[in-house]
């Protein structure tokens, strides 16, 4: 149990019954209002600032058990304690200045991690190494926004300062430095979110083997009966350290079986909002071509969905290959409006060319597995560093056509500001709401 806050050390003395010596671990007992022994365990103090949420901070450390912490909280809201908001602790550290709100973020990636990769990077985002990127790319645009501001101070001078090379050269390296961190979030946020992945096709096309192949387990019932998967199914893998979220749905036809439509209205669904569709064909029924994968998806009902459904999102996977005479592979053709569509040639049944498959999921997301260097990161993230690239590049486009310095010096302040967003240096109490909010209790 943890508590925060300027009443930490008087709570800690009615439990505790004396005061516990700071960063010291003691074996004592734990007392009710009345003095009752409650439990026996380890007792910690920190003094602020040192320490976590840079308060006073009591953390109690007993036997598990429900009735027993519930005891134990109770007795520390009677002494004037209250339960804690999620994600608080991190909060009020953040408030306090002891850590930024990339690394807060980052406390809860942790938790969440679904992978080993996953984990490592949120360590070294919570270590600070996606800070140090941001605040080092924020000291280059100070530096030059001073740079700037004398270009407008000293603007009746003979010498220009913004045509003398100096200013362009700063801002290339600026946008070449964010370029490198922009790529090095987008396979955080990789990492962190995952790719979505339905598999959709006719029934008894091998949707829901080819779910159990990637799954590594009989998640999905497989029959020779079609219209055996009714409503979708979510498995969660990973690949090289890459989640994904794979998707089974029911086969797409006309039914007049209530639960049957139903499983199609969701399947369709589902395919509305894959980053990637997995298009499952019987090779010995079906051998659909690129050029005709249009007329095939308008056969199986995409249209149903109300919006056209970019070819660029589907892969076809010729399955069954093991029954025919199509050889294993991946083959990369043009559709007729030019489109380049990926075909995969596979067995889920005895797992031929499953290899093939996920690297071309990979390949899909622009997904490389991260070295000692990568970090997590979120939606949020690649939003402001895809805005203060732009701001930059608009500040180039007006040093490039001798536009006016204030209109530059404006485009890198809104580029700073983009950048703080991330850090927290500059955020509104709004954002900091909808970020703790999705932290569970306790941390």
């Amino acid at each position: 149990m943890r508590i925060s806050g300027p009443l930490s050390r008087e709570i800690a003395h009615k439990i505790l019954h004396f005061n516990p010596t700071p960063r010291h671990a003691h074996f004592t007992d734990f007392h009710d209002q009345d003095s009752r022994l409650i439990d026996q365990g380890i007792a910690l103090f920190f003094p602020s600032p040192n320490s976590f949420t840079g308060e006073d901070v009591l953390e109690l450390q007993g036997h598990g058990g429900y009735f027993i912490l519930d005891f134990m909280l109770n007795e520390a809201i009677k002494a004037g304690a209250r339960l804690a908001r999620p994600g608080e602790f991190s909060e009020r550290s953040f408030l306090n200045g002891k850590i930024d709100l990339a690394q807060a973020e980052a406390i809860a990636d942790l938790i969440e991690s679904s992978s080993e990769q996953a984990a490592r990077s949120a360590m070294r985002t919570l270590q600070g190494d996606f800070s140090r990127l941001i605040y080092s790319l924020c000291a280059s645009i100070v530096d030059l926004r001073v740079y700037i501001e004398a270009a407008i101070d000293f603007s009746e001078e003979e010498i220009d300062f913004l045509t003398e090379g100096k200013t362009a050269e700063s801002l290339k390296s600026i946008i070449d430095q964010l370029d490198s961190i922009l790529l090095q979030a987008q396979q955080g946020a990789l990492l962190r979110e995952g790719m979505s992945v339905v598999i959709a096709g006719k029934p008894n096309a091998g949707k829901s083997s080819l779910l159990n192949a990637l799954a590594g387990k009989d998640s999905a019932i497989v029959t020779d009966i079609a219209g055996t998967t009714r409503d979708t199914l979510i498995e969660r893998i990973n690949i090289d350290g890459m989640p994904l979220h794979i998707t089974d749905t029911a086969g797409l036809r006309e039914s007049d079986d209530l639960v049957e439509k139903e499983g199609i209205r969701r399947a369709l669904q589902a395919i509305e909002t894959a980053d990637r569709i997995l298009l499952v064909v019987d090779s010995c029924q079906d051998n659909v071509k690129p050029e005709s994968l249009q007329e095939y998806l308008v056969g199986l009902g995409f249209l149903k969905i109300g919006t056209a459904i970019d070819p660029g999102r589907v892969t076809i996977i010729q399955n069954k290959i093991d029954k025919t005479n199509l050889e294993g592979g991946v083959h990369t053709n043009r559709d007729e409006n030019d489109n380049a569509i990926t075909t995969v040639h596979i067995s889920a049944k005895n797992k031929t060319g499953l290899s093939l498959l996920r690297s071309h999921l990979k390949d899909c997301m622009g997904f490389q597995s991260a070295g000692e260097g990568g970090f997590i990161a979120r939606r949020r993230h690649l939003d402001a560093l895809e805005h203060a690239r732009t701001c930059l590049v608009q500040a180039d486009c007006q040093l490039l056509g001798n536009g006016a310095a204030e209109l530059i010096a404006e485009d890198l302040r809104h580029a700073h500001q983009y950048l703080g967003e991330i850090t927290g240096e500059f955020s509104t109490d709004d954002l900091l709401g909808k970020i703790f909010s999705s932290f569970c209790v306790g941390k």
